[in-house]
């Protein structure tokens, strides 16, 4: 079995999500917000299964967004989801 991931997403602080409006059907409501995590999408190929969580990023000593450590850390958060998906914790 390989797993693999993706960041689904840039990392910028915000994220912005899209919901239908309850007052009027025909629109929608964007709702920006500030986060500390990332979309991340994982894939197993055999079985196959999708799985998407949020990791949370990682920040330097200086206090900026460390885009190398939040590699590793969905890396981390890899061995997770292969062991979760080996054991059926995480299924199709």
């Amino acid at each position: 079995m390989a797993v693999t991931y993706t960041l689904k997403e840039t990392f910028t602080g915000k994220r912005t999500t899209t919901a239908p409006d309850p007052e009027d059907a025909s629109k929608t409501i964007d709702t920006t917000a500030d986060v500390t995590d990332i979309i991340v999408e994982f894939k197993s190929d055999s079985p196959d299964i999708t799985h998407t969580r949020n990791v949370n990023v990682c920040y330097d000593s200086s206090g900026n967004y460390d885009d190398t450590a939040t590699k590793a850390r969905c890396a981390e958060v890899l061995a997770g989801v292969e062991h979760k998906i080996k054991v059926g914790v995480i299924s199709a």
